[in-house]
């Protein structure tokens, strides 16, 4: 159970296309591709740079990947 296709491998990316079907996809029903791409990264922007996450302990995924790459440097 540790090899290729483990299930914990894909739970992350799972959990990001659900909040981005139920979040933004569902509710603003695209009209065109362009619509579709422009609306989309704006959300991306939105989930990593505001939205905060409760895996996360309340913070946005680039104070949480900033926060390590200090520790790192330090």
């Amino acid at each position: 159970m540790d090899g290729k296709g483990r299930w914990m491998d894909n739970r992350f990316i799972e959990r990001l296309w659900r909040s981005l079907k139920y979040e933004d996809v569902y509710l603003n029903l695209y009209g065109t591709m362009r619509e579709a791409e422009h609306g989309i990264g704006k959300y991306l922007t939105f989930y990593n740079e505001e939205r905060p996450h409760q895996g996360l302990n309340g913070v946005t995924p680039n104070m949480a990947y900033h926060a390590k790459t200090k520790e790192k440097a330090a």
